[in-house]
């Protein structure tokens, strides 16, 4: 039934040969930066929560070299990408105290040009570049902190540079989005994109940018993702918004942050009458806090029915509370959970459509994607994955080694 269709060498290869066509040449530099699914901890990140992304097998890569001149070509082979899908980049000045790079042209391409503006090493140099993707576009796994830090390492590699802490990487990609793509996203994409690692997901403090890694390597387990199809924008008002609220509470409860808060601070916002909508909002960020640091505890001593019970929870509070989720994600959800043997899911990502997540044994799998395909309504996707490793890099003529890479299946 499964086939397994991409992994990163093809990914590689079909950029390599790209670039070939459109360059007449040869690629010195190949980087890889992976997608993301949040286990539990949905829009608690700028709220200074906690979070539990693990890296994926989907990924963007990076084909390239550098070149004399003022000007870099970039091209991308992502079918969904806005076009054109050829853009040229004035590079900044290497003496400039500020790198400034014009904000204009697809949206793909101001990833690029942001990651490049932000970048904390030496001026890159101009440079040719194919870039290619697995990562699906709008599905709620981050195929922008993909795209963003698969081009900091690229510039990495173009420059040589190796000062940066993967902190510091990750932070300069969440300021390339917040300038440039209009988003104004909290600190898991990339976090997770630059530090993932096989086998673990990633506890992260948003407060103090600490991260511990938590095991999910027990072969019985697997993590099913079922794309909606539906696609959102989260650079519209809804994300925008919903921040707001968070800090209209915080406010209100006089806290840094929701961080801070308790569930006796919902009572307290009833007491005065609060808006109820910020009372949901508030409500859904203070328990799915508290929901992601006990999970982390589950996933510890391996209690799974533990941890798919709070996945159950953290999508009821999404879309009850958060008001995030849609008919097909709850759908999907709910078949999902039909299965014996599914432990949780949830919805994940930002929301509005994309994807959802599921704990569930390796042996009833194809039986979920059996329910989901027979009773859903729409047009899914099934990503059957495991924990991943972060960013790589292979230098030339490393790109036409065969790569050990995770299985990806899509149905």
């Amino acid at each position: 039934m499964a086939e397994c269709i991409v992994s990163t060498e093809t990914l590689l290869a079909e950029a390599t040969r790209a670039f070939r066509e459109e360059f007449g040449g040869e690629p010195e530099i190949a980087v890889a930066a992976p997608g993301r699914v949040n286990l539990i901890g949905e829009h608690t990140d700028y709220n200074d929560g906690f979070v539990m992304p693990m890296a994926l097998p989907l990924v963007t890569v990076i084909v390239g070299r550098k070149i004399g001149g003022e000007f870099s070509t970039a091209i991308t082979l992502n079918k969904d990408a806005d076009l054109p899908r050829k853009i040229t980049i004035e590079m900044p000045n290497e003496n400039a105290l500020v790198r400034t790079i014009e904000h204009s042209g697809p949206k793909w391409g101001l990833y690029v040009k942001g990651v490049i503006a932000n970048y904390i090493g030496p001026a890159p140099p101009a440079f040719q570049a194919v870039i290619h993707s697995s990562v699906p576009t709008g599905g709620g796994l981050s195929s922008s902190a993909a795209l963003e830090v698969s081009t900091y390492t690229f510039l990495d590699s173009l420059t040589g540079y190796t000062n940066t802490n993967s902190n510091q990487k990750a932070l300069a990609c969440q300021k390339a989005e917040h300038q440039y793509a209009g988003m104004p996203c909290g600190i898991m994409d990339q976090f997770i994109s630059v530090m993932g690692k096989q086998g673990n997901a990633l506890l992260i403090d948003c407060r103090n940018l600490s991260a511990e890694l938590i095991p999910l390597d027990d072969p019985e387990i697997v993590v099913l993702i079922t794309n909606s199809n539906v696609k959102h924008e989260l650079t519209g008002s809804e994300y925008s918004t919903r921040r707001k609220h968070c800090q209209e509470a915080a406010l209100i409860l006089k806290k840094v942050s929701l961080r801070d808060a308790n569930e006796s601070d919902i009572d307290y916002l009833k007491s005065i009458d609060a808006n109820d909508t910020l009372i949901k909002r508030a409500r859904h960020v203070i328990t799915e806090i508290e929901r992601t640091a006990i999970g982390a505890v589950a996933l510890k001593e391996k209690d799974y029915n533990k941890f798919g019970q709070l996945m159950n929870a953290s999508h009821n509070s999404l879309r009850d509370d958060y008001d995030v989720s849609c008919p097909e994600l709850d759908q999907l959800v709910e078949l999902a959970l039909q299965i014996d043997g599914v432990l949780g899911s949830r919805m994940t990502g930002g929301g509005f459509g994309g994807c959802t997540v599921t704990l569930v044994h390796a042996n009833v799998v194809d039986q979920v994607i059996d329910n989901i395909k027979k009773k859903y309504t729409g047009n899914p996707v099934f990503y059957i994955c495991k924990p991943s490793d972060g960013e790589e890099f292979y230098d030339h003529p490393k790109i036409n080694v065969q790569l050990d890479m995770h299985r990806l299946f899509i149905f």
